[in-house]
């Protein structure tokens, strides 16, 4: 069975090096959908609750959201970076409170000092499920993730090979240690 749950996420970005209107830089309202698959977890009655899901994936995700998400060879890098350092803003503001959780893969790095991703490949919707799936394999089940935005979608279905050790009292992930960090129960 699968728990899925929604994001809304709103960016900027361009398709550098491509012909056509992409070119330019311009903003999306993008909706992403994660599945999360396992088995129903006797006790509380759901794969997962949704919430959880969604503060697990959010500590990630939330670097796209009002974020400027460009490929690493794009001329506009270093120039906006420039800006933001004459602005002095790059390493932060006091209003800059959607900063989440620095990450660095082969995919993307984020900056969220300064609200910036930097893709290896253009973004597109098919790249922002391969970089998500990427963040987020080893903390989900992930049995399908779609993203669309505009009239732009994708979706990809992913194999499930493991069980989650879940809570009986409230359905949230075991720790390694068999603690659960919402309620405090230990797996016997």
């Amino acid at each position: 069975m699968r728990s899925i749950t929604t994001f809304d996420l709103q960016y900027a970005h361009r398709f550098y090096g491509f012909k056509g209107e992409a070119q330019y830089l311009h903003g999306h309202t993008g909706t992403l959908t994660i599945e999360v698959e396992d088995s129903v977890n006797m006790g509380v009655n759901m794969v997962f609750p949704c919430n959880e899901i969604q503060k697990t994936a959010w500590n990630i995700l939330k670097n796209f959201d009002h974020a400027l998400i460009l490929r690493e060879d794009d001329p506009l890098l270093p120039a906006i970076l420039g800006v933001y350092e004459q602005q002095g803003i790059r390493n932060g503001a006091p209003q800059n409170t959607m900063k989440g959780e620095a990450f660095k893969t082969e995919l993307a790095t984020a900056y969220p000092e300064c609200r910036v991703v930097v893709t290896k490949e253009t973004m597109t919707v098919e790249g922002m499920i391969k970089i998500v799936y990427e963040l987020l394999k080893d903390k989900l089940n992930i049995a399908k993730i779609t993203f669309t935005s505009g009239v732009n979608a994708a979706t990809c279905d992913f194999t499930v090979n493991r069980t989650q050790d879940r809570c009986p009292l409230c359905g949230i992930a075991l720790t390694t240690e068999g603690v659960c960090p919402k309620c405090g129960y230990r797996k016997k």
